[in-house]
């Protein structure tokens, strides 16, 4: 069923992410990966295997600071379970960082138009694909990320439930839904978000569950509009 977790705030984010990782192991994985924003720079580590092994190879490879962090439990559909199909996935600019549940059931038409627009792909994912179209439409459209993630999801048919960052803008999450669990948690100043209430139950009991077809904007110091 793979999982989501996400968290944007005051806090440190990597313990955040990795224990709801934890959390969600109960619907089933094949890989996990997460993704911290430090500052300066978006930090990637992910791996095929348990989140035992995910965080054995932070803890090897990558430094755990940073206040906005997004982590995916994955049970393969498009692509074998491996490192690099596992979740978070970059667009081609490094800018954007998504993760997603779900299928997309017409990846393949959609990466063959970004691959005519120059975009290439390392993974075999439809979520690769989802993540450098949000960031063509971006571009191409000058529109911010929120609209481009709309824009994008209406080319898209299939279910899923996605959490995606811009580096250039880290006081904001964008998640939406169609079909997947996702639920949101909100706190003094900080969102939480995972595919159920587990993984920040202990911080917080203002849940949201979004509606079967949802789209918001998490940012900072505002509250988010549902």
């Amino acid at each position: 069923m793979c999982g989501i977790v996400g968290y944007i705030g005051h806090r440190e984010a990597y313990p955040i992410v990795l224990n709801g990782l934890k959390r969600l192991e109960y619907r089933g994985y094949d890989s996990a990966g997460i993704a911290l924003y430090d500052g300066e720079k978006i930090k990637l580590c992910k791996t095929k295997g348990k989140v035992a092994d995910l965080e054995l190879k932070v803890s090897k490879e990558m430094a755990t600071i940073g206040n906005l962090g997004i982590g995916h439990t994955r049970w393969a559909t498009h692509g074998e379970p491996n490192d690099v199909n596992s979740h978070p996935h970059y667009s081609n600019s490094g800018d954007l960082v998504l993760i997603h549940n779900g299928i997309i059931e017409n990846y393949v038409v959609l990466k063959k138009e970004l691959i005519n627009r120059g975009y290439t792909f390392s993974s075999d994912t439809d979520t690769e694909v989802l993540v450098n179209l949000i960031e063509e439409i971006k571009k191409n459209e000058n529109v911010k990320l929120g609209k481009a993630v709309q824009i994008a999801l209406n080319e898209v048919v299939g279910a899923y439930a996605i959490a995606v960052f811009d580096r250039k803008k880290p006081d904001e999450i964008v998640v939406a839904k169609l079909g997947s669990p996702l639920a949101i948690g909100i706190g003094d100043n900080e969102f939480f978000i995972a595919s159920d209430a587990s993984p920040f139950i202990e911080f917080t009991n203002n849940a949201i569950y979004l509606e079967a077809v949802s789209y918001t904007h998490l940012t900072l110091p505002t509250t988010p509009y549902v």
